[in-house]
Protein backbone atom coordinates (compact mmCIF):
# COMPACT_ATOMS: atom_id res chain seq x y z
CA UNK A 1 0.00 0.00 0.00
CA UNK A 2 1.32 3.42 -0.92
CA UNK A 3 2.26 6.06 1.65
CA UNK A 4 -0.15 8.92 2.34
CA UNK A 5 1.40 12.32 1.71
CA UNK A 6 -0.17 15.71 2.31
CA UNK A 7 -2.15 17.67 -0.24
CA UNK A 8 -1.12 21.32 -0.44
CA UNK A 9 -4.17 23.59 -0.41
CA UNK A 10 -3.61 27.20 -1.53
CA UNK A 11 -6.53 29.29 -0.27
CA UNK A 12 -5.14 32.78 -0.98
CA UNK A 13 -6.80 33.86 -4.25
CA UNK A 14 -3.86 36.11 -5.21
CA UNK A 15 -1.27 33.33 -4.80
CA UNK A 16 0.95 32.36 -7.74
CA UNK A 17 2.76 29.01 -7.89
CA UNK A 18 6.24 28.55 -9.28
CA UNK A 19 9.23 26.28 -8.81
CA UNK A 20 12.71 26.74 -7.44
CA UNK A 21 14.76 23.62 -8.00
CA UNK A 22 12.68 20.81 -6.51
CA UNK A 23 10.58 23.14 -4.38
CA UNK A 24 7.06 24.46 -4.85
CA UNK A 25 7.04 28.19 -4.15
CA UNK A 26 3.90 30.18 -3.25
CA UNK A 27 4.10 33.94 -3.84
CA UNK A 28 1.81 36.95 -3.66
CA UNK A 29 2.81 40.11 -5.55
CA UNK A 30 6.21 38.49 -6.23
CA UNK A 31 6.86 38.09 -2.49
CA UNK A 32 7.52 34.51 -1.40
CA UNK A 33 5.16 33.30 1.33
CA UNK A 34 5.85 29.60 1.49
CA UNK A 35 7.85 26.79 -0.07
CA UNK A 36 7.82 23.00 0.23
CA UNK A 37 9.82 20.19 -1.41
CA UNK A 38 7.83 18.49 -4.16
CA UNK A 39 8.58 15.04 -2.73
CA UNK A 40 6.65 15.90 0.45
CA UNK A 41 3.27 16.28 -1.24
CA UNK A 42 1.02 14.17 -3.45
CA UNK A 43 -1.27 16.89 -4.74
CA UNK A 44 -1.80 20.65 -5.02
CA UNK A 45 -5.23 22.29 -5.01
CA UNK A 46 -5.32 26.05 -5.51
CA UNK A 47 -8.36 28.29 -5.05
CA UNK A 48 -7.80 31.31 -7.27
CA UNK A 49 -7.12 32.58 -10.76
CA UNK A 50 -3.45 33.65 -10.66
CA UNK A 51 -2.29 30.24 -11.84
CA UNK A 52 1.06 28.48 -11.94
CA UNK A 53 4.23 28.65 -14.00
CA UNK A 54 4.90 26.11 -16.76
CA UNK A 55 7.99 25.07 -14.81
CA UNK A 56 5.88 24.26 -11.76
CA UNK A 57 3.45 22.29 -13.89
CA UNK A 58 6.31 20.20 -15.33
CA UNK A 59 7.73 19.66 -11.85
CA UNK A 60 4.36 18.30 -10.73
CA UNK A 61 4.02 16.04 -13.76
CA UNK A 62 7.57 14.69 -13.39
CA UNK A 63 6.85 13.77 -9.76
CA UNK A 64 3.29 12.43 -10.20
CA UNK A 65 1.82 15.28 -8.16
CA UNK A 66 -1.72 16.20 -9.18
CA UNK A 67 -2.38 19.91 -9.77
CA UNK A 68 -5.98 21.13 -9.61
CA UNK A 69 -7.47 24.58 -9.97
CA UNK A 70 -10.66 25.71 -8.22
CA UNK A 71 -12.52 28.99 -8.05
CA UNK A 72 -12.23 30.88 -4.73
CA UNK A 73 -15.72 29.50 -3.93
CA UNK A 74 -14.59 25.90 -4.48
CA UNK A 75 -15.97 25.20 -7.96
CA UNK A 76 -13.77 22.88 -9.99
CA UNK A 77 -12.00 24.47 -12.97
CA UNK A 78 -9.51 21.90 -14.25
CA UNK A 79 -6.77 19.40 -13.46
CA UNK A 80 -3.35 19.58 -15.10
CA UNK A 81 -2.40 16.13 -16.29
CA UNK A 82 0.87 14.94 -17.74
CA UNK A 83 1.58 12.03 -20.06
CA UNK A 84 -0.81 9.10 -19.61
CA UNK A 85 0.67 6.53 -17.28
CA UNK A 86 -0.21 2.96 -16.46
CA UNK A 87 -0.90 -0.21 -18.37
CA UNK A 88 -2.39 0.59 -21.77
CA UNK A 89 -4.04 -2.84 -21.76
CA UNK A 90 -5.92 -1.93 -18.55
CA UNK A 91 -7.27 1.25 -20.12
CA UNK A 92 -8.20 -0.59 -23.29
CA UNK A 93 -10.15 -3.08 -21.15
CA UNK A 94 -11.79 -0.19 -19.30
CA UNK A 95 -12.90 1.43 -22.55
CA UNK A 96 -14.29 -1.86 -23.86
CA UNK A 97 -16.22 -2.66 -20.68
CA UNK A 98 -17.60 0.87 -20.44
CA UNK A 99 -19.47 0.10 -23.69
CA UNK A 100 -20.83 -3.18 -22.29
CA UNK A 101 -24.31 -2.35 -20.95
CA UNK A 102 -24.40 -5.33 -18.59
CA UNK A 103 -21.05 -4.53 -17.00
CA UNK A 104 -21.86 -0.83 -16.80
CA UNK A 105 -25.19 -1.53 -15.09
CA UNK A 106 -23.62 -4.04 -12.71
CA UNK A 107 -20.92 -1.63 -11.55
CA UNK A 108 -23.38 1.26 -11.36
CA UNK A 109 -25.64 -0.79 -9.10
CA UNK A 110 -22.68 -1.49 -6.82
CA UNK A 111 -21.64 2.17 -6.68
CA UNK A 112 -25.17 3.37 -5.90
CA UNK A 113 -25.96 0.44 -3.62
CA UNK A 114 -22.86 1.32 -1.61
CA UNK A 115 -23.94 4.95 -1.49
CA UNK A 116 -27.36 4.01 -0.11
CA UNK A 117 -25.98 1.57 2.46
CA UNK A 118 -23.42 4.10 3.71
CA UNK A 119 -26.12 6.77 3.94
CA UNK A 120 -28.21 4.34 5.96
CA UNK A 121 -25.21 3.70 8.24
CA UNK A 122 -24.98 7.43 8.96
CA UNK A 123 -28.60 7.40 10.11
CA UNK A 124 -28.18 4.19 12.12
CA UNK A 125 -25.19 5.66 13.92
CA UNK A 126 -27.28 8.72 14.80
CA UNK A 127 -29.95 6.45 16.30
CA UNK A 128 -27.38 4.48 18.31
CA UNK A 129 -25.84 7.65 19.73
CA UNK A 130 -29.00 9.71 20.29
CA UNK A 131 -31.88 7.29 20.81
CA UNK A 132 -35.16 6.76 19.00
CA UNK A 133 -36.37 9.12 16.30
CA UNK A 134 -39.43 8.08 14.35
CA UNK A 135 -38.61 9.98 11.15
CA UNK A 136 -35.01 8.76 11.02
CA UNK A 137 -36.07 5.19 11.79
CA UNK A 138 -38.57 5.34 8.94
CA UNK A 139 -35.86 6.64 6.62
CA UNK A 140 -33.57 3.74 7.58
CA UNK A 141 -36.27 1.26 6.60
CA UNK A 142 -36.91 3.06 3.31
CA UNK A 143 -33.19 3.05 2.48
CA UNK A 144 -33.00 -0.65 3.22
CA UNK A 145 -35.82 -1.19 0.73
CA UNK A 146 -34.13 1.13 -1.78
CA UNK A 147 -30.97 -0.98 -1.59
CA UNK A 148 -32.94 -4.09 -2.53
CA UNK A 149 -34.65 -2.29 -5.41
CA UNK A 150 -31.33 -0.93 -6.69
CA UNK A 151 -29.72 -4.36 -6.79
CA UNK A 152 -32.71 -5.70 -8.73
CA UNK A 153 -32.95 -2.96 -11.34
CA UNK A 154 -32.63 -3.99 -14.98
CA UNK A 155 -31.89 -0.64 -16.62
CA UNK A 156 -29.81 2.46 -16.04
CA UNK A 157 -32.90 4.66 -16.22
CA UNK A 158 -34.58 2.72 -13.42
CA UNK A 159 -31.39 2.80 -11.38
CA UNK A 160 -31.18 6.58 -11.62
CA UNK A 161 -34.79 6.83 -10.50
CA UNK A 162 -34.13 4.65 -7.46
CA UNK A 163 -31.00 6.65 -6.65
CA UNK A 164 -32.99 9.89 -6.71
CA UNK A 165 -35.68 8.50 -4.42
CA UNK A 166 -33.11 7.21 -1.94
CA UNK A 167 -31.32 10.56 -1.92
CA UNK A 168 -34.59 12.36 -1.19
CA UNK A 169 -35.26 10.03 1.73
CA UNK A 170 -31.77 10.46 3.19
CA UNK A 171 -31.53 14.22 2.82
CA UNK A 172 -35.13 14.51 3.96
CA UNK A 173 -33.99 13.65 7.50
CA UNK A 174 -30.46 15.06 7.31
CA UNK A 175 -31.53 18.08 9.34
CA UNK A 176 -32.12 15.77 12.34
CA UNK A 177 -28.41 14.95 12.37
CA UNK A 178 -27.53 18.58 13.10
CA UNK A 179 -27.51 18.55 16.90
CA UNK A 180 -26.07 21.99 17.65
CA UNK A 181 -26.55 25.43 16.11
CA UNK A 182 -29.82 24.18 14.62
CA UNK A 183 -31.30 27.64 14.24
CA UNK A 184 -28.21 28.84 12.36
CA UNK A 185 -27.74 25.75 10.18
CA UNK A 186 -31.07 24.77 8.71
CA UNK A 187 -31.25 22.16 5.97
CA UNK A 188 -34.28 21.66 3.77
CA UNK A 189 -32.88 19.26 1.19
CA UNK A 190 -29.92 18.95 -1.11
CA UNK A 191 -29.37 21.75 -3.61
CA UNK A 192 -26.41 23.14 -5.54
CA UNK A 193 -25.37 25.54 -8.29
CA UNK A 194 -25.74 27.63 -6.28
CA UNK A 195 -26.05 26.17 -2.76
CA UNK A 196 -29.00 27.82 -1.05
CA UNK A 197 -27.85 27.41 2.55
CA UNK A 198 -24.69 27.03 4.59
CA UNK A 199 -24.90 23.24 4.89
CA UNK A 200 -25.22 22.76 1.14
CA UNK A 201 -22.30 25.12 0.57
CA UNK A 202 -20.07 22.88 2.70
CA UNK A 203 -21.40 19.65 1.20
CA UNK A 204 -20.71 20.87 -2.34
CA UNK A 205 -17.22 21.98 -1.35
CA UNK A 206 -16.33 18.67 0.29
CA UNK A 207 -17.79 16.64 -2.57
CA UNK A 208 -15.50 18.56 -4.94
CA UNK A 209 -12.51 17.61 -2.77
CA UNK A 210 -13.55 13.95 -2.82
CA UNK A 211 -14.02 13.91 -6.59
CA UNK A 212 -10.58 15.44 -7.05
CA UNK A 213 -8.93 12.85 -4.78
CA UNK A 214 -10.73 9.98 -6.51
CA UNK A 215 -9.71 11.23 -9.96
CA UNK A 216 -6.07 11.41 -8.86
CA UNK A 217 -6.30 7.91 -7.35
CA UNK A 218 -7.75 6.44 -10.54
CA UNK A 219 -4.99 8.02 -12.60
CA UNK A 220 -2.36 6.64 -10.22
CA UNK A 221 -3.48 3.01 -10.74
CA UNK A 222 -3.62 3.38 -14.51
CA UNK A 223 -7.34 3.96 -15.07
CA UNK A 224 -8.84 6.79 -17.10
CA UNK A 225 -10.89 8.96 -14.69
CA UNK A 226 -12.82 10.47 -17.63
CA UNK A 227 -14.43 7.21 -18.82
CA UNK A 228 -17.12 6.00 -16.43
CA UNK A 229 -19.86 3.42 -16.31
CA UNK A 230 -22.83 5.38 -14.94
CA UNK A 231 -22.08 9.06 -15.46
CA UNK A 232 -22.21 9.81 -19.17
CA UNK A 233 -19.15 10.92 -21.11
CA UNK A 234 -18.71 14.66 -21.30
CA UNK A 235 -15.59 16.63 -22.27
CA UNK A 236 -13.72 17.67 -19.15
CA UNK A 237 -15.84 15.61 -16.74
CA UNK A 238 -14.15 12.89 -14.69
CA UNK A 239 -17.06 10.48 -15.11
CA UNK A 240 -15.38 7.46 -13.48
CA UNK A 241 -14.36 9.57 -10.49
CA UNK A 242 -17.99 10.69 -10.11
CA UNK A 243 -19.07 7.03 -10.32
CA UNK A 244 -16.68 5.83 -7.64
CA UNK A 245 -17.14 8.74 -5.26
CA UNK A 246 -20.80 7.79 -4.78
CA UNK A 247 -19.85 5.07 -2.29
CA UNK A 248 -17.56 7.52 -0.42
CA UNK A 249 -19.83 10.58 -0.16
CA UNK A 250 -21.46 9.73 3.17
CA UNK A 251 -18.34 8.43 4.91
CA UNK A 252 -15.88 11.08 3.75
CA UNK A 253 -18.15 14.05 3.08
CA UNK A 254 -21.38 14.02 5.08
CA UNK A 255 -19.74 12.93 8.34
CA UNK A 256 -17.16 15.69 8.03
CA UNK A 257 -19.76 18.42 7.48
CA UNK A 258 -21.94 17.21 10.35
CA UNK A 259 -18.93 17.00 12.63
CA UNK A 260 -17.67 20.50 11.88
CA UNK A 261 -21.14 21.94 12.57
CA UNK A 262 -21.86 19.93 15.70
CA UNK A 263 -18.44 20.68 17.17
CA UNK A 264 -19.02 24.38 16.47
CA UNK A 265 -15.86 24.68 14.40
CA UNK A 266 -17.82 26.98 12.10
CA UNK A 267 -20.64 29.42 12.79
CA UNK A 268 -23.18 31.30 10.72
CA UNK A 269 -20.74 34.24 10.57
CA UNK A 270 -18.41 32.07 8.45
CA UNK A 271 -20.74 32.35 5.45
CA UNK A 272 -21.61 35.17 3.08
CA UNK A 273 -24.97 35.50 1.38
CA UNK A 274 -24.71 36.28 -2.34
CA UNK A 275 -27.94 37.51 -3.81
CA UNK A 276 -31.19 36.12 -2.45
CA UNK A 277 -30.50 32.37 -2.54
CA UNK A 278 -26.75 31.70 -2.55
CA UNK A 279 -24.20 31.14 0.20
CA UNK A 280 -20.41 30.96 0.03
CA UNK A 281 -17.82 30.25 2.70
CA UNK A 282 -15.41 32.86 3.98
CA UNK A 283 -11.67 32.27 3.65
CA UNK A 284 -11.46 31.39 7.36
CA UNK A 285 -14.29 28.89 7.02
CA UNK A 286 -12.67 27.24 4.02
CA UNK A 287 -9.34 27.01 5.84
CA UNK A 288 -11.02 25.44 8.89
CA UNK A 289 -12.75 22.87 6.73
CA UNK A 290 -9.55 22.04 4.82
CA UNK A 291 -7.57 21.70 8.05
CA UNK A 292 -10.18 19.31 9.45
CA UNK A 293 -10.23 17.43 6.13
CA UNK A 294 -6.46 16.94 6.24
CA UNK A 295 -6.57 15.69 9.83
CA UNK A 296 -9.42 13.34 8.99
CA UNK A 297 -7.46 11.83 6.11
CA UNK A 298 -4.67 10.82 8.52
CA UNK A 299 -6.99 8.79 10.79
CA UNK A 300 -6.50 5.04 10.52
CA UNK A 301 -9.23 2.50 9.72
CA UNK A 302 -9.24 -1.18 8.84
CA UNK A 303 -10.35 -1.60 5.25
CA UNK A 304 -13.34 -4.00 5.29
CA UNK A 305 -12.13 -5.97 2.27
CA UNK A 306 -8.34 -5.69 2.38
CA UNK A 307 -8.27 -6.28 6.15
CA UNK A 308 -5.39 -3.82 6.39
CA UNK A 309 -5.12 -0.68 8.46
CA UNK A 310 -4.84 2.32 6.16
CA UNK A 311 -5.21 6.10 6.52
CA UNK A 312 -8.67 7.30 5.54
CA UNK A 313 -7.00 9.46 2.91
CA UNK A 314 -5.97 6.32 1.03
CA UNK A 315 -9.53 5.05 0.66
CA UNK A 316 -9.89 6.47 -2.88
CA UNK A 317 -6.62 4.79 -3.85
CA UNK A 318 -7.65 1.46 -2.29
CA UNK A 319 -10.98 1.46 -4.13
CA UNK A 320 -9.32 2.49 -7.40
CA UNK A 321 -6.85 -0.38 -7.02
CA UNK A 322 -9.67 -2.86 -6.37
CA UNK A 323 -11.62 -1.60 -9.37
CA UNK A 324 -8.55 -2.05 -11.57
CA UNK A 325 -8.17 -5.62 -10.29
CA UNK A 326 -11.80 -6.34 -11.13
CA UNK A 327 -11.48 -4.91 -14.64
CA UNK A 328 -8.36 -7.06 -15.16
CA UNK A 329 -10.41 -10.06 -13.94
CA UNK A 330 -8.12 -10.60 -10.95
CA UNK A 331 -11.24 -10.32 -8.76
CA UNK A 332 -14.62 -11.93 -9.36
CA UNK A 333 -16.43 -8.71 -8.43
CA UNK A 334 -15.77 -5.16 -7.29
CA UNK A 335 -15.79 -4.91 -3.46
CA UNK A 336 -17.58 -1.65 -2.82
CA UNK A 337 -16.58 0.20 0.36
CA UNK A 338 -19.12 -0.13 3.16
CA UNK A 339 -18.96 1.66 6.50
CA UNK A 340 -18.90 -0.29 9.70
Amino acid sequence: MRKLLNTLYITTPEAYLSKDGLNVVVSVDKEELFRIPIMNIEGIVTFGYMGASPGLMKLCMDNNVSLSFMTPQGRFICRVQGATKGNVLLRKKQYTLSEDEDVALHLSKLFIGGKVLNSRSILQRFLRDNGANEEVECAVKQLDWSKKCILQTDSMETLRGEEGRAANVYFGVFDHLILHQKTDFTFNGRNRRPPKDEVNAMLSFVYTLIANDVAAALESVGLDPYVGFMHTLRPGRTSLALDMMEELRAYLGDRLVLSIINRKQVTKKDFIRQGDESFVMTDDCRKELLTTWQKRKKEMIEHPYLKEKIPIGLLPYAQAMLLARFLREDLDDYPVFLMR
